[in-house]
């Protein structure tokens, strides 16, 4: 996986001034653009959209120095209009590009390269489980993807759930852990907004299918999968966040797994110690073929 990563970040330094499709990243990795771009994020700690943007303005910014205009350079790596590059330079360096030609002041992005690092004494706890299909009933919205901190979109989503529909997914929660979990799946990228975004969804696992939704719920299915789960303790939500990146740059890279096309969940249970909070990060996988 590691190779695959590697010759991705190479094929999108040449080809900077193009826009990178979901096929390339398929051809290139084998995964999926979703899936791709879920693991990069994680792995990273930036969105692939967020780097190629970086990349292309450290570029953009050697061009200008070296005497390119800010009307070309701006087109060439992908802006729509001079007015947004120039904010969006400014927002990366600190400066509008006609004060850094004047001043010839150049900031660098390097390219990422990817490996994989061994740390003596460092483990991960995880389990491997076959879980048959089953519903997560619940509600959700588009949220911005944040991968320190508290989300204060999903508290919102959480804060806009009224009695009534917690006591109904409640009554359908049939399933472990009988506790609400976190969903993430429909990840999406908008180079132009300088924004990733993905639809977040709180809701309990449950075998009932939903047959009203008066009452604003909705039921996202879940196709039958192996699950690696990582159980984790500490302070929320830096260990669970953690937890989250580590299984992408540590333990996917050498598992001979790889992701499938499902939602990542989670789920959290606060007990009286705030520095002890339990949560488990659940990840579809399937097998990687032989010939990978």
């Amino acid at each position: 996986m590691l190779d695959q990563l590697n010759q991705l970040m190479r094929y999108i330094d040449e080809h900077l001034t193009e826009e990178l499709s979901p096929q390339d990243i398929t051809r290139l990795t084998g995964l999926s653009d979703y899936h791709f771009r879920r693991m990069f994020s994680y792995m990273s700690g930036v969105t692939l959209t967020e780097y190629i943007k970086q990349r292309r303005l450290s570029e953009a910014n050697r061009d200008l120095i070296q005497g390119a205009s800010v009307t070309t350079v701006a087109f060439q790596y992908g802006f729509r209009s001079v007015e947004g590059f120039s904010r969006a330079f400014r927002n990366w360096s600190g400066y509008l590009p006609s004060f850094a030609i004047k001043h010839q002041i150049q900031k660098t992005f390097p390219p990422f390269t990817f490996y994989l690092e061994i740390k003596g004494g460092t483990s991960m706890e995880f389990k491997i489980e076959e879980k048959s299909s089953f519903f997560i009933t619940g509600v959700s919205k588009r949220v911005s993807i944040q991968f320190e901190g508290v989300n204060e979109s999903i508290l919102e989503l959480a804060q806009s759930i009224t009695a009534e529909q917690r006591q109904q997914m409640k009554a359908v929660a049939d399933l472990y852990p009988h506790h609400v979990l976190n969903v993430s799946f429909d990840h999406e990228e908008q180079f132009q907004e300088e924004t990733g975004s993905l639809t977040h969804m709180l809701g309990y696992a449950t075998t009932q299918k939903l047959t009203d939704s008066s009452i604003g719920l909705e039921q996202l299915y879940i196709a039958a999968s192996t699950w690696v789960i990582f159980p984790n303790r500490g302070s929320f939500p830096a260990t669970l966040q953690e937890t989250m990146a580590r299984s992408y740059s540590e333990w996917l890279p050498s598992s001979g797994y790889e992701l499938i096309n499902l939602p990542a969940i989670s789920f959290t249970i606060h007990g009286d110690d705030p520095e002890q909070v339990y949560s488990e990060v659940w990840v579809a996988v399937s097998k990687k073929s032989s010939e990978q």
